[in-house]
């Protein structure tokens, strides 16, 4: 079984950074994707960045640019870095672990990400 731990978030103004970390423990050999998903409310959960374990990554276009997402597989964690932040932008950040990034298996709690002046 694979757990994960989310840390960052929180409140930030128009234009500011933030970086959210997500670390796996437990059967982490079997993690091969990794990614921050978000959901903001009335609208569906969507993947925000996700990479796999060689380093390829896929990002939401609304954040290409902005975003930069890292991972250092010798300590299980993914890193998103998020830059130039947009009001837009927030939302419920979840971090997700499996075997493919269109089939994430376990899932985070979820960390605030709120971008307002």
């Amino acid at each position: 079984q694979v757990h994960v731990v989310e840390s960052g978030g929180g409140l930030v103004q128009p234009g500011g950074s933030l970086r959210l970390s997500c670390a796996a423990s437990g059967n982490v050999i079997v993690i091969n994707a990794m990614g921050w998903y978000r959901q903001a409310p009335g609208k569906q959960r969507e993947l925000v960045a996700g990479i796999l374990r060689g380093g390829t990554t896929n990002y939401a276009d609304s954040v290409k640019g902005r975003f930069t997402l890292s991972r250092d597989n010798a300590k299980n964690t993914v890193y998103l870095q998020m830059n130039s932040l947009k009001p837009e932008d927030t939302a419920v950040y979840y971090c997700a672990t499996g075997i493919t990034m269109a089939n994430m298996k376990t899932w985070g709690q979820g960390t605030q990400v709120t971008v307002s002046s």
